[in-house]
């Protein structure tokens, strides 16, 4: 068999986040090593996606399941989404094209029906989707027990599993016991040329950042369980801490806060600002609601906060954002003499300082340019979410030479040096805001330390360049052997695919 490989991907929906930014940059770096690689998905939305996917880089083809919606009524969502990966599985395995490997992620369930084309099927698993889900009551257990056992037994169709951190991997034994397979570890990487261009100072939608505020910075998507109002209480108690010190005539110093509540300020209070910044996606409810409570919860701990608009959004999904949100600059605004995309008379719209008035900043659907400045100028990035499968942000805020303050458990164990690249906590506001004041209070040599320490890391460990070699060794090695089993199991997995979903709604009516 030929060294070059024809490799298809499989993603269920290419948007932002941690999984499509894996995806993305597995099939640059593969396309780069001379490889042909085709990304098939069921949902592409050319102003909510990465550049590599809209400029040409790579070849996207969108399967539309206009016969499947993504739930009923806003329920059933796992049934409808099998239904949909499906429906993408059996396009995929009748347009005609042979493929040597099929990356599939985030969804097992296709993997039969994917047997049929004759490739070998790489499955990539972020994190067991049946730890995920909710199995509180009864119902939820006997909704979930059919699509537990259908991602378990499908998983273990793959020709090659592969997991994203240590964590992962012990806990993919967990979920799964009936798997004898160990899966193997291949943590994600970053393309670091994209983090070494520069920043783009002529973008308009970047003159609302403009500050003189020291800024900590938060990426995530506005989803419950990243914990991002961990950031915003910990950011809270920071400034009071400050605030305090400072109304007690205390004077700035420039040395670590120690771990006592009497210690000297920093710094006043009103020279920091909290940019809340991450993926945002009008047709997901929980994102809306997210971010309309991260907000609410700002104001009620009496932060100044302030909701920036993604750049181009629609009067329509405008709507979904908080009310007195405001509309990022556009060029034509910078022509017009007004880059502020506020109220001409208002006292903010004057000031050269957008962030004067400002404590906590929410930026949904940031831009990379955007995403590029605010790694660039934040003192420390704040990472939240406990037991995280291994987190991109701490990679991306180390390489850009950003300590990083995350939680003590799952991947970040892994990549975060603590004391040395960042810091790791326990998912507690006051042990936050502990660590958050001696990043802030170290002295300029200390803190370039630690920003180099985190970029010399990345670079050697985490680089794309090793990613898609071990990548590519990988693929290379599967396809030298047979695929793992019978197109007859195929049919039957798929056939009992089609019987528990249906079975799983009618019980789910029921009860």
């Amino acid at each position: 068999m030929s060294s070059k490989l024809n490799i298809a991907f499989v993603h269920p929906n290419l948007g932002i986040g941690g999984a499509e930014r894996l995806v993305v940059d597995a099939a640059v770096s593969l396309k780069k090593r001379g490889h042909r690689v085709v990304i098939y998905t069921m949902h592409h939305d050319l102003s909510h996606c990465f550049e590599e996917t809209r400029d040409g880089t790579l070849e996207i083809r969108v399967v539309k399941s206009w016969l499947i919606p993504s739930s009923i009524n806003g329920r059933f969502r796992i049934f409808c989404t099998v239904l949909r990966s499906l429906a993408l599985a059996q396009s995929l395995a009748g347009d005609g094209n042979t493929y040597d490997v099929i990356f599939a992620d985030q969804l097992s369930a296709p993997i039969p029906l994917l047997k049929y084309t004759r490739a070998h099927i790489l499955f990539y698993c972020h994190f067991p989707d049946y730890l995920l889900a909710p199995h509180t009551t009864v119902p939820q257990k006997l909704y979930r027990l059919p699509f537990d056992l259908l991602e378990e037994f499908t998983t273990g169709e793959a020709d090659e599993i592969l997991v994203n951190s240590r964590f992962t991997q012990g806990t993919f034994r967990e979920a799964f016991p009936h798997l004898s397979r160990i899966p193997k570890v291949l943590m994600p990487a970053l393309n670091l040329q994209k983090y070494d261009a520069p920043v783009d100072n002529e973008d308009p939608s970047l003159s609302m950042l403009q500050t003189t505020k020291q800024l900590v910075l938060s990426i995530n998507r506005f989803e419950r369980k990243k914990d991002i109002g961990l950031a915003i209480d910990a950011f809270s108690v920071f400034l009071s801490r400050m605030h305090h010190n400072s109304s007690s005539g205390i004077q700035e110093a420039s040395k670590p806060l120690v771990d006592s509540e009497k210690s000297g300020p920093i710094s006043s209070s009103g020279k920091f600002c909290l940019v809340v910044a991450g993926g945002w996606d009008p047709r997901a409810a929980e994102n809306v609601e997210h971010l309309k409570e991260l907000y609410a919860h700002a104001k009620k701990l009496g932060l100044r906060a302030q909701v920036l608009a993604p750049q181009g959004i629609s009067a329509e999904n405008r709507r979904l954002l908080p009310e007195d949100a405001i509309r990022t600059p556009t060029i034509f605004d910078m022509l017009g003499g007004d880059s502020t995309g506020s109220d001409p008379n208002s006292s903010s719209s004057s000031s050269s300082d957008k962030l004067a008035s400002v404590d906590v900043l929410f930026l949904p659907s940031f831009t990379e340019n955007q995403r590029t400045h605010l790694l660039s100028v934040a003192r420390c990035v704040l990472y939240t979410p406990t037991n995280e499968h291994l987190g991109i942000v701490p990679l991306e805020a180390m390489y850009t030479k950003t300590p990083v303050i995350a939680v003590n458990s799952g991947g970040p164990r892994e990549t975060i040096q603590n004391g040395k690249t960042g810091y790791l906590c326990e998912p507690d506001r006051q042990e936050f805001a502990m660590a958050l004041a001696k990043v802030l209070a170290i002295d300029d040599a200390r803190w370039q330390a630690m920003a180099d320490a985190g970029h010399e890391r990345v670079k050697d460990e985490f680089s794309l360049d090793k990613f898609g070699e071990k990548l590519e060794y990988i693929m290379l090695e599967t396809v030298l052997h047979p695929t793992s089993s019978s197109y007859v199991f195929g049919f039957l997995m798929t056939l009992f695919i089609i019987f528990t979903a249906g079975s799983t709604i009618l019980l789910a009516y029921w009860l």
